[in-house]
C-alpha cells in the first residue's frame, strides 16, 4: 500500500486524483453502455454522465501535463497517453499537447500554429454556418479546431513524420464510431452529444481566463514576449471558480477555474488549489469573475463570440489586465472560443 501512496505526487494524491480518475474511466465506460440503452432515460442519463466523464479525463490530462499526478514523469505520460484516447484526442500525441501548454505557461501567451480568426476572416460564408450552429449551441466553432486534431499529421506540416500514427488512430477511431453508426445509429448521435458537452465545458471555463488572443509563434524558438513575459503573468490571468466559499462545487471541473493560482504555481494538484488561491490572493470575491456572470455572456454572446463582434459590444475598446476583469466581472465582454488545453496546435 505504501508503495501506491509514494507514486503519486503526493499522500492525498491517491484519493483525490484515484476518485477523478475512478469517476472519469468509470463514467466513461458506464456512460458509454447506457447509450445502447432502450430506455429514453437511461439515454439521458448517460450522455449527461460521459460527456462529464469525458470532460474530468480531460482535465486529468492537464494535471498530467503539469506532473501533478505521479512522482515519475514517465507515468504521468502513459496516463495522460491513455486518457488522449478517451477524450478524442489521440490523432496525435500527448507530447504535443503538453509542449504547447508548457509554451503557454513560459511565454505568458497563447502560443499557437492555427490562427483561427484570421482563417474566418477569409470564409464568411463558413462564419454564417457557424454563427447558425452556435445559435442553437451546437459547438461548430470547436469543430472546425477538432478536424484540424483529427488529421493533424496532414495539415501541420512540423508534425508530418506522425502521419503513419495519425492514419492508425483515424482507422481505429473512425472504424469503431461507423460501426456503432451503422448499427446502432442512435448510441453514435448520443456519443456525439456527449462530446459536445466536453467541449462546451472546456470552453466555458478557458474563455475568460485570459486577455490575450492567439499568437502565431508555436514553432519558433525564444519568440518575443508581447506581455512582458512571466513577471506580468498574473495581470493577464483571471480566475473563474464555480464557488468560492465551499472548495466542492468546483471538483464539477477539478478547480480549473482557480487559474491565477494555477499560474502562480502549475505544479499544485487541482484539489489543492482552493486553498492555494486563498493563501495567495485572498477571498475577495472583487478578485474573479462570477460564475453565474459567465453563465449569462456565455449564452447571451454565443454568436456573437465567433468572431468578437456583432453585438453590443462592438464599440468597446479592447480591454486587458485589471479592465478586463472589471468587464468580465460586469458581463461586458465577449470571451474566447474554441479554445481548450487539449488543442495543441
Amino acid at each position: 500500500m505504501n508503495a501506491i501512496v509514494n507514486a503519486f505526487h503526493e499522500p492525498k494524491g491517491l484519493l483525490y486524483h484515484g476518485a477523478a480518475l475512478l469517476y472519469g474511466v468509470g463514467g466513461y465506460l458506464l456512460g458509454l453502455y447506457g447509450l445502447f440503452s432502450s430506455n429514453p432515460w437511461i439515454n439521458a442519463g448517460a450522455t449527461l454522465l460521459l460527456g462529464h466523464a469525458m470532460t474530468i479525463c480531460a482535465y486529468m490530462i492537464h494535471e498530467c501535463g503539469h506532473n501533478t499526478v505521479f512522482r515519475s514523469n514517465d507515468t504521468n505520460a502513459k496516463l495522460g497517453r491513455f486518457l488522449n484516447w478517451i477524450c478524442g484526442t489521440s490523432y496525435g500525441t500527448f507530447e504535443d499537447i503538453r509542449y504547447k501548454h508548457f509554451r503557454h505557461h513560459m511565454d505568458n501567451d497563447d502560443a499557437v500554429w492555427f490562427m483561427c480568426d484570421e482563417f474566418l476572416d477569409k470564409h464568411p460564408r463558413l462564419v454564417e454556418w457557424i454563427r447558425f450552429l452556435e445559435w442553437f449551441y451546437i459547438p461548430a466553432h470547436d469543430m472546425i479546431m477538432h478536424f484540424i486534431t483529427v488529421f493533424t499529421a496532414f495539415i501541420i506540416p512540423q508534425r508530418k513524420e506522425q502521419k503513419l500514427r495519425n492514419v492508425l488512430v483515424i482507422l481505429i477511431r473512425g472504424g469503431v464510431f461507423f460501426t456503432v453508426l451503422i448499427y446502432y445509429p442512435k448510441a453514435a448521435l448520443l456519443y456525439l452529444l456527449a462530446y459536445m458537452i466536453m467541449m462546451h465545458i472546456l470552453r466555458f471555463k478557458d474563455g475568460v481566463q485570459h486577455d490575450y488572443d492567439g499568437n502565431p509563434t508555436l514553432f519558433e524558438e525564444e519568440p518575443e514576449s508581447r506581455y512582458g513575459g512571466r513577471p506580468t503573468e498574473q495581470a493577464h490571468t483571471f480566475s473563474n471558480p464555480e464557488c468560492l466559499e465551499y472548495d466542492w462545487p468546483n471538483y464539477f471541473t477539478l478547480c480549473f477555474g482557480f487559474h491565477n493560482a494555477h499560474h502562480h504555481r502549475p505544479t499544485v494538484p487541482w484539489y489543492q488549489l482552493p486553498a492555494y488561491h486563498r493563501e495567495q490572493f485572498g477571498t475577495d470575491p472583487e478578485k474573479v469573475i462570477p460564475f453565474r456572470v459567465q453563465l449569462k455572456m456565455y449564452h447571451k454572446y454565443r454568436v456573437q463570440r465567433v468572431t468578437h463582434s456583432g453585438g453590443e459590444l462592438d464599440d468597446l475598446p479592447t480591454a486587458w489586465e485589471a479592465e478586463y476583469l472589471e468587464r468580465a466581472r460586469a458581463g461586458r465582454i465577449y470571451g474566447g472560443n474554441a479554445v481548450s488545453f487539449l488543442n495543441s496546435f
